[in-house]
């Protein structure tokens, strides 16, 4: 297997491991308050109830009119219900009272209650039941854990409850204190079952009205269904005071036909809640029923998508995404996470309309982790191949030149070159052959690789480009990849410095090899020849192998130069005793004119050029 493979390998495990840590932590609920307040936001937006439903409330208006709610006894209720059950033909079809008559009270306004309910067997009473948490003793002499085990009961009194439907009122909320469930049906300990009050009203409305029965919503394993609610607090068209009706200020022909549900209306009554549809506003139990009721009669319900099925989902999409992230570019991943931020919710409503809550937040906030956590790949990786980069570099320039470069980023080396005016260096060490011959391989790359060094440094202290090693020569560039104000002496003046360190190189060699020193004293010495003109400076090779490098007629000439000084030591025209040469082509002799002391040496014909060329050799600085 490559080692492209297995670094493949690897960072697919490790998206995947990624992708499996946030899953778990969707599953163990991290996200549970917020991506239940944005599901809220997202879903929860009521429709306009369909008139059938009016409030009766236990108000301010009724409480001046009355006295004090605890004051109140049940003739008042009595004196209610009559008046909105005025004849067999003028009378609503359901009215639920959201009050919970348990136990007796006075006898005479009991029974006036109960024959006000019995009238025209119209009425739903309220009943509640308490639950805690308990051990439940099992048959096999067990016991289990209970947290929705049911400790007591409240129904109507008696009289109450023979003559009159019953519905419990239990509202609980979500863990983070909002309503957003409701409870459809509970089932006491001797078995029996009982629906809710807005089921058991819905029910019977839909009975006297002789529409087709309610399908029941889908409930989980506590008996709880999703409730979409119609409206926010204050969203039914109406809420008539008790009083109004008792005093008949509003006629009982309002009411004909219609579900009326009587339940507290007012802030001092300590009946609001906090729902789904509003954080901010309580609405008040008998609201929280009337949208009961009206999500049942309309049968709109939503199925809440098991979680399971949703955390395989958000794997997959957050594998599928951070494969991604980490092969696309991050313009690339950018346009994805902004698809999948923002293309997600709308799904997640569009699929709320057909029926099914999926969680909102989930795969956002996932896809958000796994694509800060490319950019910051992407980052890493980006440092890590730019130091690459200057570690690399700093081989052929100096650092400054590689910190200028970075500064300009990626225009400074445009791919296929393009043309500069350059001054090109060629160097080698003079007589090399003839000494390579008297030193085995050892010695002759322990030379080397002290000569090589220097002609290094000798570069890159002022500022040129090291393009390459040739066996014993080294070939360098000034004015590129970055110009520099005075580049053609800056490579004089690293020629000049390379000269003077083959004298002190050649007092180190000569305590190592004695025997190689010449009639001077010297072992080494080098030819140096410079250049300049137009030439080509970029990358130039194949994909798979590139240099950055310059090519051009002045580098050939310049090498050739630089063969003259060898050529000329071996003819015996240039004295051995003078050490290290400087040859320099006229161009050069003008650029520096008045700063150099240069001796023509005439017109030469170098070998490949159809022109003679003057070459001068650098006696010293001015």
């Amino acid at each position: 297997m490559t080692e492209e493979k297995k670094k493949n390998i690897r960072s697919i495990t490790a998206i995947a491991a990624l992708a499996a840590f946030l899953v778990l932590l969707a599953g163990m609920g991290v996200l549970k308050r917020l991506d239940l307040t944005v599901c809220d936001l997202l879903y929860q937006r009521g429709e306009a109830f369909d008139g059938e439903i009016v409030l009766v409330g236990i108000d301010k208006k009724a409480l001046e009119e009355f006295g004090p709610y605890n004051e109140w006894n049940r003739e008042i209720m009595a004196r209610l219900l009559e008046a909105l059950n005025k004849s067999e033909d003028c009378h609503p079809a359901v009215i639920g009272i959201d009050v919970l008559y348990a136990g007796e009270s006075e006898e005479e306004a009991d029974t006036f209650l109960a024959r006000a309910a019995a009238q025209y067997g119209n009425v739903v009473s309220a009943c509640a039941a308490e639950f805690e948490h308990q051990w439940v003793w099992q048959e096999d002499g067990s016991y289990t854990s209970d947290s929705f085990a049911i400790t007591a009961f409240e129904e109507p009194y008696l009289a109450l409850n023979d003559v009159s439907a019953k519905g419990h009122i239990n509202m609980m909320l979500d863990q983070d204190g909002f309503l957003r469930h409701h409870l459809l049906e509970i089932t006491l300990p001797d078995g029996e079952k009982v629906p809710s009050f807005a089921l058991r009203i819905a029910e019977k409305y839909k009975e006297v009205t002789r529409q087709e029965s309610i399908k029941r919503p889908s409930t989980n394993h506590r008996g709880f269904w999703y409730l979409p609610f119609c409206g926010r607090p204050g969203a039914l068209d109406e809420s008539i005071s008790v009083a109004d009706v008792i005093s008949g200020r509003v006629s009982a022909e309002h009411f004909s036909g219609k579900i009326v549900l009587i339940g507290p209306y007012t802030a001092g009554l300590q009946d609001g809640y906090l729902t789904a549809i509003d954080h901010a506003a309580p609405m008040y139990g008998v609201e929280y029923h009337a949208n009961a009721i009206q999500a049942l009669l309309w049968e709109r319900y939503k199925t809440e998508a098991k979680d399971n099925m949703q955390l395989l989902l958000l794997y997959a999409v957050l594998v599928c995404a951070g494969i991604s992230f980490w092969r696309f570019s991050v313009r690339s991943s950018s346009l994805l996470w902004a698809g999948l931020c923002g293309g997600w919710p709308v799904l997640c409503f569009f699929v709320y309309q057909a029926g099914v809550i999926l969680h909102v937040l989930w795969i956002p906030v996932g896809v958000t982790v796994l694509y800060a956590g490319s950019l910051i790949y992407h980052y890493l990786c980006e440092a890590w191949r730019r130091r690459q980069v200057i570690q690399t570099f700093q081989k052929y320039v100096a650092p400054e030149i590689v910190e200028e470069l970075l500064k300009k980023g990626i225009d400074a080396l445009k791919p296929g070159g393009e043309a500069k005016e350059v001054a090109v260096l060629f160097v080698d060490i003079r007589g090399f052959t003839t000494l390579s011959e008297r030193l085995d391989a050892g010695e002759v790359a322990e030379i080397l690789n002290q000569c090589l060094p220097l002609f290094a440094q000798c570069i890159m202290d002022h500022g040129g480009t090291l393009d390459k090693f040739i066996g014993d020569a080294a070939m360098a560039f000034w004015n590129a990849p970055l110009p520099r104000e005075d580049y053609v002496m800056d490579a004089l003046k690293a020629a000049m410095d390379m000269a003077a360190g083959a004298e002190g190189l050649s007092d180190r060699l000569r305590e190592r090899f004695p025997k190689l020193a010449n009639e001077e004293g010297r072992i080494l010495s080098f030819g140096i020849g410079i250049h300049m003109g137009k030439a080509v400076v970029g990358n130039v090779g194949s994909p798979k192998r590139m240099d950055y490098t310059v090519i051009g007629d002045t580098v050939n000439t310049t090498s050739r130069i630089e063969s003259e000084t060898g050529k000329r030591l071996r003819e015996g025209t240039e004295d051995g005793a003078r050490g290290s040469v400087i040859y320099i082509s006229r161009e050069v002799a003008d650029a520096l004119e008045g700063r150099i002391e240069a001796t023509s040496l005439g017109p030469i014909a170098l070998k490949g050029k159809a022109a003679s060329v003057e070459i001068l050799r650098v006696e010293k600085l001015l």
